[in-house]
C-alpha cells in the first residue's frame, strides 16, 4: 500500500488549505484514513480521522475550522483546513487503516504565516 499526499503549503493567517491523501495497493477496505500532525518540539497530536461508514474524530484544537471526508471509490481522503492558525504550523502525516495494518505515508509541511 502507498499513500499519495498533497496539497501542503504555505498560507497567510486565516487562510486556508486541502490536504488530499490518495492510497492505492491490494486494498479492499479501508477502514479508517486521517492525519496526524507534528510540530517541532511538540508531541504528535491526531488532527482528524474519519472510518469507512463516515464517522469522524477531530483534534480539539481543529474543531469547527477542519473538515475530514473520503471518497470511499477512490480510496482518498480529503482535510479541509479553514481558519488556519500560525499555530497549526506542523508537517501532517497521512494515516490508514487497513485489515489490522496501519500505514502512514510522507509527511506535508503546512506552513501559516502570521
Amino acid at each position: 500500500v502507498q499513500l499519495q499526499a498533497s496539497g501542503g503549503g504555505l498560507v497567510q493567517a486565516g487562510g486556508s488549505l486541502r490536504l488530499s491523501c490518495a492510497a492505492s495497493g491490494s486494498i479492499f477496505d479501508i477502514f479508517v484514513m486521517g492525519w496526524y500532525r507534528q510540530a517541532p518540539g511538540k508531541q504528535r497530536e491526531l488532527v482528524a480521522a474519519i472510518t469507512s461508514g463516515g464517522e469522524t474524530n477531530y483534534g480539539d484544537s481543529v474543531k469547527g475550522r477542519f473538515t475530514i471526508s473520503r471518497d470511499n471509490a477512490k480510496n482518498t481522503a480529503y482535510l479541509q483546513m479553514n481558519s488556519l492558525k500560525p499555530e497549526d504550523t506542523a508537517v501532517y502525516y497521512c494515516n490508514v487503516i487497513y485489515s489490522g495494518t496501519h500505514v502512514e505515508g510522507q509527511g506535508t509541511q503546512v506552513t501559516v504565516s502570521s
